[in-house]
């Protein structure tokens, strides 16, 4: 069996839910020692080594991966059917993002033990938690890392070279009037401005799903999460045991009063900055238009909060060039594209090294994984090692 799967199958067998680690992170302190290669755990747990270059003329290289994976820390039973790799379907096999681990520590043992390769020197960064809420790499000290450049060895399909991400960030629309009443007594009265109509009226003109796009992909979308309005205090409790509680709430809320509050949810993402503030004032411009119609009987409150800042594509093209290099010579077909989500690359791109360098990432696949997060997920050893392949000429071709 090849080291590069072998080191994989060792990680893999290890649990290591988000958060939970520690043993993980040991073996590959462990590993990497054994090969005479520098690592140590900074203050939150993250794993990070170092290989220094042996040329300083030239550039060094970051490759980044997370150790934790989705499920507990129960066994995990791994099952090698051939090419592909699995579980017994008790639990993930965590590929995601162990392939990434693994590639990145092999890369490593190679570089470190070919004295006659001319490099920049390489860097590893294993973080923990991204699957749950990427506190490991928001606990990086950036400020000692050498590198410009990084891959973030995180994607499910082999190819897979993304140059720009979405952000993801969360838009909450509160309406309320200034009178409500009886639905009966008090309908013909002109102040009284029903709040879930004037949300079904926010939301049948505000944009959702795709805003724009381009050769990359798409670029801005928004997503309708929830309406929520109307007289529906006393079904709340009673929904939560029912089947289809959302058929429940609407036949049994309360239906005799001219209701004063009601809120929509949004998601949007984008992978440019400025269409996502352009999409943000276009909600706020509605807001505003209803708001002037209505005047003090009705008022729209806007909450915009953060969760991801958008990974934007970056003016510089070595990382693209680079790898189509060494697709080219590897046989490889490259996938130059945008992923509208998010991962590690997002803070990555907005941070700087140690010399004030904004850092210049990519998400690249190396393998190809199936059912990720889920007990039937699997890697194919064959796409791996292409994968690996490319990730090593890729080093070369960094440091040419």
């Amino acid at each position: 069996m090849d080291k590069l799967v072998e080191t994989f199958i060792e990680l893999a067998k290890i649990p290591s839910p988000s958060l939970g680690e520690e043993k993980v992170a040991d073996k590959i302190i462990e590993i990497l020692q054994e090969e005479n290669i520098k690592a140590q755990k900074d203050d939150y747990g993250n794993v990070y080594a170092y290989i220094e270059a042996t040329d300083n003329t030239k550039r060094p290289l970051l490759l980044s991966a997370h150790m934790d994976v989705v499920g507990d820390d129960s066994p995990v039973n791994i099952v090698v059917n051939g090419d592909i790799i699995e579980t017994d379907k008790t639990k993930t096999l965590g590929a995601d993002d162990k392939a990434g681990v693994a590639a990145a520590i092999r890369l490593a043992s190679e570089v470190n033990k070919n004295k006659n390769l001319s490099h920049g020197g390489l860097e590893l960064v294993f973080t923990r938690d991204e699957e749950q809420s990427m506190t490991g790499i928001h606990h990086l000290d950036f400020s000692n890392l050498e590198s410009e450049y990084i891959l973030v060895l995180d994607s499910s399909e082999l190819g897979k070279f993304e140059i720009s991400g979405a952000s993801y960030t969360k838009l909450d629309v509160t309406v309320t009037t200034k009178t409500g009443g009886h639905s009966g007594l008090d309908i013909d009265k002109k102040d009284r401005i029903n709040a879930a109509k004037i949300i079904a009226d926010y939301v049948k003109v505000a944009p959702i799903g795709v805003i724009n796009e381009d050769e990359l992909g798409v670029v801005t979308s928004a997503n309708l999460g929830c309406i929520v309005g109307g007289g529906i205090e006393r079904t709340l409790k009673a929904a939560a045991k029912e089947k289809n509680p959302h058929k429940f709430i609407s036949k049994n809320c309360t239906d005799n009063v001219i209701n004063t509050i009601a809120c929509a949810h949004y998601s949007i993402r984008s992978s440019n900055a400025w269409y996502e503030k352009e999409l943000i004032d276009a909600y706020k411009n509605i807001a505003d238009t209803i708001k002037k119609k209505y005047g003090e009987l009705v008022d729209i409150e806007l909450e915009v909060t953060e969760h991801l800042k958008p990974f934007e594509k970056s003016d510089d093209n070595t990382l693209v060039t680079i790898g189509r290099e060494a697709a080219k010579k590897t046989g490889l077909r490259l996938d130059v594209s945008s992923f509208h989500a998010g991962a590690e690359t997002h803070i990555y791109a907005n941070e700087k090294n140690k010399y004030n360098k904004t850092f210049k990432p990519v998400l690249i696949g190396i393998a190809d994984i199936k059912n990720m997060h889920s007990p039937n997920e699997c890697i194919n050893t064959k796409t791996y090692l292409e994968g690996y392949k490319f990730l090593k000429q890729f080093f070369e071709e960094f440091n040419a």
